[in-house]
């Protein structure tokens, strides 16, 4: 057992429940208006795609953890889950049991993401991977069909096949239509997943979001919310920069089929990127204290 597990930092109860007040509130701004919308059956392509695409459900979210090698005087271990046991300097994340779990995905994440940080950015890709999503497919086809298209088809396709698409990330990818798919310079795999991510790239930095989550209890929730907060600003130049037209929705377009929107674009990409790069490096240091305390 390290120091750090060994002499935890303890939190009273009134600094302890001021944090999870303050992370609920957080939430909860983003949370109540996904639910009303999920309670009328409607669907929002912008601000519900965290909370769909993702696996991390809203109650998870919501749910405070302090990480580990926390303790919180004065708490009830089963009023935060399984993975937390009573100790002397009080309730405590189950560090040892939780990490000899995932152990080999704490390892993998860790991999992935210091690779990421080790490449230089590329800005550049204009977002043509959401573009390549609904080449040549028809407005009945196309994923988020509710919404119209800001081109017609044929303007589309041709704004995919005027520029060089170099998508870099797997999941992004598969997405593409199938007569998109020739058109990358790239073929990610999962399994090239860490010789291909980079840091410019907007689906690897709203990743962020779910390698946090998937650390979890282990890693502070703030730290989730943070990563959070940083893909849902993500997801938006997504969708404004894609071909769907959202104006109605407040998302006006990023116009990247021009000059000046590309500039705009590649503006956007750089800033993210450079915001990403701190949340990547608390990721990482998460993932090398908890595997410097590990036998596996």
């Amino acid at each position: 057992m390290t120091a750090a597990l060994a002499s935890p930092t303890a939190l009273d109860a009134a600094d302890w429940r001021a944090r999870r007040r303050a992370h609920e509130e957080r939430v909860d701004a983003w949370l109540t208006p996904h639910l009303a919308r999920r309670r009328r059956g409607e669907k929002h392509p912008v601000e519900d795609f965290l909370f769909t695409y993702y696996s991390h459900r809203p109650a998870q979210l919501r749910r405070w953890h302090p990480g580990a090698g926390v303790a919180l005087r004065d708490a009830d271990p089963a009023e935060f889950g399984r993975d937390y046991r009573a100790g002397p300097a009080g309730v405590t994340v189950d560090t040892e049991a939780v990490r000899a779990r995932r152990a080999e995905s704490i390892r993998w994440i860790r991999s992935l993401l210091a690779a990421t940080a080790d490449r230089p950015p590329h800005i550049g890709c204009f977002g043509m991977h959401e573009w390549a999503m609904v080449y040549r497919q028809t407005q009945a086809e196309v994923r988020h069909n509710a919404w119209p298209l800001r081109l017609s088809p044929e303007e589309t396709a041709r704004t995919v096949e005027a520029n060089r698409i170099r998508c870099s990330h797997f999941d992004a990818y598969r997405f593409f239509t199938a007569p998109a798919r020739p058109l990358n310079l790239l073929t990610p795999t999962r399994e090239t997943q860490h010789a291909h991510e980079q840091p410019g790239c907007l689906h690897a930095n709203m990743d962020l979001y779910k390698w946090a989550y998937k650390l979890s209890p282990l890693v502070p929730s703030e730290l989730v919310a943070d990563a959070f907060a940083l893909a849902r600003e993500i997801r938006t130049l997504d969708m404004r920069a894609s071909p769907y037209d959202l104006a109605d929705l407040g998302y006006p377009p990023v116009r990247v089929e021009t000059a000046e929107g590309r500039h705009e674009y590649a503006r956007a990409q750089r800033s993210f990127a450079e915001r990403a790069a701190p949340l990547r490096a608390r990721l990482i240091a998460e993932c090398e204290k908890l595997l410097a305390g590990s036998d596996a």
